[in-house]
């Protein structure tokens, strides 16, 4: 770069202050702060949705909101939770933590990393805005199946545009993480050098690469369907509404897998730290990775079992569906092995990923129930796949940022969080998550249908402690924040090793905003 253009870029007056500092940053910390923060914000929006849906369901009977309205609050619940806050979540951690496990000064990208940060912020406050317009948001669930999608008021159009723009900061961020770890890794470590929260983050960029466009053409062709004449997935026009929900689920099943691999690559390295061991089977972790990554593109009709495919069709996606559940196995397996006979201590972070580990496991098991086909006639659509995808995205992918948080808090802080109200918030977390979700399985395999306000008099016990549990869950989170912010504003000092760590294991040392490359890149191995 010329003498000019340096020159343009940082004025006399040295670095941005105040909200420009924010507002203009191209520095990973910076930016990886703002993500965090958006998403946090974002887990108190999309919870406040879950309170109405719980209130609701507390007893039967209609008590506070319309059908509709109820039907809405899921639809925007669901996209704020999946794309506003625990995508952000881990873009935040990739931010903050990718450059310094590489030993690389910042990310490749520095302004494409600042606009895929900005674009979020428009995106959720277009999307919220739905609510306020005629006719209100879509109240077709997230998966905004036709027709039910079509059948909206005037926020329709400006749902789908604010999906356009996030997926827009996912591809963008994605290349970016992706050019950053192939180019900026410090001289000498090889890929499989690399640690493995690194590795989760570049499958999960590729993955975000190729079937985000997915969605945008799904949701463009519902967008000319309803303003252009088109009829893609209007059958009296000679369309199809299945080939929405093949489109939609094309997206839609490694997208669970975007969400759930960074939090696999946090939980790889807690459960080594607080075992005092290197991760067991490091190479086999990464291969287990890559497996379910490609799976994950081959296995998307198993969420539409009840549409009417072929005998071939079901047996096929069954089969592949099951196939996952080997390397998520060896993952499991590798962290038990690792924590086999180690030197464990239950900090924090330890019991986030201990919890993690059966409680997403649970979640797993469920999973290949509903991967039968003869089994998933009967689940279809009712609570026991809400209970199914929950316990994989609450105390699968929210609790493997909880535990990221807390294990990192101290090294982009400077400053211990308070472990006594750390491990209140986990009791408190881990007890209301399996009393809001676990009922639900009974719920489901009773026959209670999901995405309904009212629901029989027989199912009333078991909703009552659902939404009491979602109730306690929710209030427990601002415990989470107290934490976060009685931290950031100081506490005791962090120590340069603040986990007690054997030397290389894991690198947590408290560093100034970076000005080359590190000198001590993690080994991993």
């Amino acid at each position: 770069m010329s003498a000019t253009a340096t020159h343009d870029l940082h004025d006399d007056h040295g670095p941005e202050k105040g909200w420009r500092r924010w507002v203009y940053s191209t520095n990973h910390k910076d930016i990886g702060t703002m993500y965090l923060i958006f998403a946090l914000a974002m887990l108190f929006v999309g919870g406040a949705m879950s309170f109405v849906i719980r209130a609701e369901l507390f007893q039967p009977g209609l008590q506070f909101v319309r059908p509709d309205f109820f039907n809405q609050m899921i639809t925007m619940h669901a996209l704020i939770m999946v794309f506003g806050m625990i995508m952000p979540a881990f873009a935040g951690f990739a931010n903050w933590m990718i450059p310094l496990m590489i030993g690389a000064p910042d990310m490749a990208l520095p302004r494409l990393n600042n606009w895929s940060f900005w674009l979020l912020p428009f995106a959720g406050v277009l999307l919220l805005s739905t609510l306020f317009m005629d006719g209100g948001a879509p109240a077709s669930g997230w998966t905004l199946y036709p027709p039910l999608s079509l059948q909206t008021g005037n926020g329709f159009p400006f749902a789908m545009f604010s999906i356009h723009l996030l997926g827009l900061s996912s591809i963008m961020a994605s290349i970016n993480i992706i050019v950053t770890i192939l180019n900026l890794r410090a001289p000498g470590m090889t890929l499989m050098q690399m640690p493995m929260f690194v590795w989760t983050w570049l499958i999960t960029a590729y993955l975000l690469i190729a079937v985000m466009p997915v969605l945008a053409g799904g949701v463009t062709m519902l967008i000319t369907d309803q303003f252009f004449g088109t009829t893609f997935f209007n059958a009296a026009g000679g369309g199809d509404p299945v080939l929405f929900q093949h489109i939609f689920w094309f997206f839609g099943h490694p997208e669970v897998y975007i969400i759930i691999l960074p939090a696999f690559g946090i939980i790889s390295h807690v459960i080594p730290a607080f075992s005092r061991k290197p991760l067991f089977g490091h190479d086999a972790m990464v291969y287990a990775i890559a497996g379910i990554a490609f799976l994950s593109f081959i296995v998307w009709a198993h969420h539409m079992f009840t549409v009417g495919m072929p005998l071939a069709g079901q047996l096929f996606f069954m089969m592949s569906t099951m196939l996952i559940a080997i390397p998520t196995a060896v993952k499991v397996f590798n962290w038990t092995a690792t924590m086999w006979r180690g030197s464990i201590s239950f900090e924090t972070p330890m019991l986030f990923a201990v919890a993690f580990l059966f409680l997403f496991t649970i979640g797993g098991f469920s999973g290949l129930m509903v991967a039968i086909v003869p089994a998933d006639f009967q689940y279809h659509d009712s609570y026991f796949v809400v209970a199914h995808f929950h316990y994989v995205l609450v105390p699968g992918a929210l609790f493997g940022a909880f535990c990221g948080a807390y294990y990192w808090l101290p090294k982009w802080t400077g400053h211990m969080y308070d472990e006594r109200l750390g491990k209140i918030h986990f009791w408190l977390s881990a007890i209301f998550v399996n009393l809001t979700f676990f009922p639900q399985h009974f719920l489901g395999l009773a026959g209670m249908p999901r995405r309904i306000p009212d629901y029989s008099t027989q199912f009333a016990d078991f909703n009552m402690l659902s939404s009491i549990g979602a109730f306690g869950f929710g209030l427990s989170q601002l415990l989470f924040v107290y934490v976060i912010i009685k931290c950031v504003r100081g506490g005791e000092k962090a120590t340069a090793e603040v986990w007690d760590n054997p030397p290389g294991l894991e690198w947590t040392v408290p560093s100034p905003a970076p000005h080359h490359t590190f000198e001590d890149p993690p080994i991993m191995r």
